[in-house]
């Protein structure tokens, strides 16, 4: 397993994550996605997006608002129950959940600096609040949203209404969500901003176990798919006293990832409690009515979620590898390519030589049309193949004094270096075949 402060350290030195606000020594737990991360990041989303709706008929996509009637979450349970339980080491000042593993039970004793003397548990509600309009007062107290699941929820009509779809059939949404996170860490796996990909999946009670079983497959598939080595995958369902209130049933998706294997995807049976729960509150008729039976009825609902942000680092993780060439560790991220932030990277063999730059630009210039291409005249071949070898580009071209008699290109293949001689006309449909 790759050790992690390899994974941090790749991120800042090639434009992955940076640390934000780092001009003014940053803020805890935040971070701001660079060129290629912010590339990553988008394919990783455009990836869900096309395997969840646009492969699908059963699934609408949604981008619900981040500021919500503050009513919305006195119904969902969030404003009464979303809180953590902790205590306070007194000596090393470190604090830890009451339900963390580590703390043993009934103990007083801190897991960190073994030292006697925790304070008495304390709740810390994980909603942040502001305020909408000119006035900080109770009326116009508002919630960043602390999952984006409630805006699906809320708009079960207008999918009902404008799409008139037939049971089962989802909702799916990529967005921002907040939580006032404790004690968050880890790089970008546990922070107070992140992105989540969501779908709600709305079933009849009587198909919501076995729809369940599909999800969780599903999902898990996905992940195996874009290239997540099977051995660093599990599921883990969760025990009763892991249950949210709400919830039958929820199985993790979980990653082995270098602190350990966490929560990578949730797959829950949330039952019908948040339908129910949003037309007791808003006095709206929420039920799904049957053709079929004639009859009215409140869903079940199965729940995917997701976050962006941890399949950025499990990602990384995983495509991260090493190996010697020569005398020399070669760095790679073996990224799928739909995954890959730059499919091609076009270079001069010699930058000093106008008419090979010229060719050269020429060409990257032509494939940016088709692909997401690099142009790079900064430094030796050798350096700018292992520039390209640790952001994951999957092919590089290089035009040589040759290129220009011959018409041809080197194009070298990232996983196996093997280099192949290409025909400038042809580069295109070439590498049309390797990418598609």
């Amino acid at each position: 397993m790759v050790d992690m402060q390899k994974i941090v350290s790749l991120c800042k030195r090639r434009g992955f994550v940076f640390q934000s606000s780092d001009v003014y020594g940053g803020i805890a737990n935040t971070w701001d996605y660079g060129p290629f991360g912010i590339e990553l990041k988008n394919n990783i989303k455009r990836a869900w997006w096309k395997s969840n709706v646009y492969e699908r008929d059963d699934i609408f996509g949604l981008d619900a608002a981040i500021l919500m009637n503050p009513r919305v979450w006195e119904a969902s349970g969030h404003v009464e129950n979303f809180f953590d339980i902790y205590l306070d080491c007194l000596n090393c000042k470190k604090r830890v959940r009451t339900d963390d593993p580590i703390l043993k039970k009934g103990s007083d004793t801190c897991p960190y600096c073994g030292n006697k003397g925790l304070t008495e548990p304390r709740q810390f509600n994980l909603m942040f609040k502001t305020y909408q309009g000119p006035i900080e007062d109770k009326t116009n107290l508002v919630y960043l949203r602390p999952e984006t699941a409630q805006g699906m929820f809320v708009n079960f009509l207008n999918i009902i209404d404008t799409k008139h779809p037939k049971l089962p059939f989802g909702m799916a949404q990529i967005g921002k969500a907040f939580r006032n996170e404790i004690t968050p860490g880890n790089f970008i796996f546990r922070t107070r901003e992140f992105e989540q990909m969501e779908i709600e999946y709305f079933v009849k009670k009587e198909e919501a176990v076995q729809m369940h079983k599909h999800w969780i497959e599903e999902r898990f598939q996905w992940y195996l798919k874009l290239g997540i080595k099977k051995e660093n995958l599990r599921q883990r369902p969760h025990g009763k006293e892991e249950l949210a209130h709400y919830a039958e049933a929820c199985t993790d998706i979980e990653y082995n990832f270098p602190f350990g294997w966490s929560e990578l995807e949730g797959i829950a049976n949330r039952t019908d409690f948040d339908l129910k729960q949003h037309a007791l509150a808003s006095g709206k008729d929420l039920q799904y009515f049957d053709d079929a039976a004639k009859e009215k009825f409140y869903p079940y609902i199965i729940e995917p979620s997701g976050g962006v942000d941890r399949s950025v680092l499990a990602f990384l993780v995983d495509a991260y590898f090493e190996e010697k060439v020569k005398n020399d560790i070669r760095v790679v991220l073996r990224l799928q390519k739909d995954l890959a932030p730059i499919k091609v990277a076009v270079f001069p063999l010699l930058k000093n030589r106008p008419e090979i730059v010229e060719l050269a630009k020429r060409i990257a210039q032509d494939l940016r049309k088709y692909f997401v291409t690099a142009y790079d005249d900064s430094a030796s071949i050798g350096k700018l193949y292992r520039r390209q070898d640790e952001v994951g580009t999957l092919y590089c071209v290089t035009v040589d004094v040759q290129s220009l008699e011959d018409k041809q290109v080197t194009v070298r293949d990232r996983d196996s270096m093997k280099q192949d001689r290409v025909q400038v006309d042809r580069l295109k449909d070439y590498l049309f075949n390797k990418l598609y």
